[in-house]
């Protein structure tokens, strides 16, 4: 969807949001079409884990949720498949999250290079990275490999592969690599679901801070439904915030529950230096879902056009300021300002000028019925939708409430 820009918008702040992916930092040395994910084996050499039952035929397709009874991990008893005797409960848990899913993160380089007035500064990145499926798609944010020339991707093995870009959400901080890797050596991340998350939950966040590879760090999940500014003047919603030490280099990082299942991914910290100070947000894995299936079919998300550009934010409602020509809201009949031609005479001089009449605008109020009070609540009741779909706007024309068909298109992004 094209961006829309809203007046007199205000937002709070939690500080400085800081992104994880390392620039310049203390990167370590590594810097199609399949839809599914896949549970890998467990990790050899004294695993804390035994194999997750499987239903026969279940290819876990994206999208679909965990069937019940398939936990991705059973913790083990002590002295069980190497498992410490002398460990609690909790350590146990721990063990086995980061046994179960340590061979599914990957860390991640990159090369950028910035063009100056003479010259082209070559620069490095670092982030993080989850495998989705054993044809070597890889989940990570799109900030990790924004502008990047060159990606490269290492697995828990130690081994080095070139990645392509396949599909990137700015919108989101999402984006999807490719390796081209053997399917033996590639254990993707099992889906969890992160429409009943609660405050208080344990969470376990796997990555490469500073370089440093895979990672385990545990906390709670502190909060739920958090915001967060995308890059594109956008806004991420449903965000979850949690204490887990994270920092640069996590980014792209899978967070897990205590069955080891993604719940969602590591991407930006409250900091007013760029380090962890315990306030760390992570894009739920429901919206991934939804995303990763487009960008790996498409190479990027299909959104719905309503052709609103421009709306002045007032304490009533959205008024229009602007509309795309021909589009789905103009050939609906929303009605944005009139422009008025005025021509005044100065001494010998006639100066002609042109000004904007509010007067005739469109407020919107409501989009199916659902009251909308921000530019970002009118977005994403738009986004709710897909292309093609009928929507009623509910909208106030020359002081008359008013409902107006309006058959979406296709965003050109």
């Amino acid at each position: 969807m094209k961006a829309i820009i809203f007046a007199s918008f205000a937002a709070g702040s939690l500080g400085a949001i800081a992104v994880l992916a390392v620039r310049d930092g203390l990167a370590g040395p590594d810097r199609g079409q399949a839809q599914e994910f896949f549970n890998g084996p467990p990790q050899a050499g004294g695993p804390a884990v035994r194999p997750a039952p499987r239903r026969a035929g279940d290819p876990r397709l994206l999208g679909e949720p965990p069937l019940p009874d398939q936990a991705p991990l059973e913790v083990l008893g002590p002295g069980e498949g190497g498992m410490p005797i002398d460990v609690t409960d909790e350590e146990r848990v721990n063990i086995a999250v980061y046994e179960s899913c340590n061979r599914s993160v990957v860390n991640i380089n990159t090369k950028v290079v910035t063009e100056s007035l003479f010259f082209a500064i070559p620069s490095e990145g670092a982030g993080s990275g989850s495998v989705l499926d054993q044809q070597g798609h890889i989940l990570t944010n799109y900030h990790v490999v924004d502008g990047a020339e060159e990606i490269q991707v290492t697995l828990y093995d130690g081994k080095n592969y070139s990645a392509s870009l396949v599909g990137k959400d700015p919108s989101n901080d999402i984006a999807v690599i490719r390796i081209d890797a053997p399917p033996q050596s590639l254990f993707p991340v099992a889906p969890g679901d992160s429409k009943n998350l609660r405050v208080g939950q344990n969470v376990y966040a796997i990555g490469n801070p500073f370089g440093l590879e895979r990672t385990l760090t545990t906390g709670i999940i502190s909060s739920l439904n958090r915001s967060l500014p995308a890059r594109n003047s956008r806004t991420m919603k449903s965000i979850i915030q949690i204490d887990a030490a994270i920092n640069p280099g996590n980014s792209g990082g899978p967070l897990l529950d205590s069955r080891g299942r993604l719940i969602g991914m590591n991407t930006a910290i409250a900091s007013r230096t760029g380090q962890n100070t315990g306030v760390g947000f992570a894009i739920p894995v429901n919206t991934i879902l939804r995303v990763v299936t487009q960008l790996i079919e498409n190479g990027a998300v299909v959104r719905p056009e309503i052709g609103v550009t421009k709306v002045f934010q007032t304490e009533k409602g959205l008024l229009v300021a602007a509309l795309t020509k021909g589009g789905p809201a103009e050939a609906a009949g929303l009605r944005g300002p009139k422009l008025i031609t005025q021509q005044k005479r100065q001494g010998p001089f006639v100066v002609q000028s042109q000004r904007l009449d509010l007067a005739t605008a469109d407020l919107i109020i409501g989009v199916n019925g659902h009251p909308i009070k921000t530019g970002d609540d009118f977005l994403s009741l738009i986004e709710a939708e897909r292309p093609g779909a009928d929507i009623s706007l509910n909208i106030v024309r020359e002081g008359q409430p008013f409902e107006l068909r309006v058959k979406l298109g296709v965003a050109r992004d």
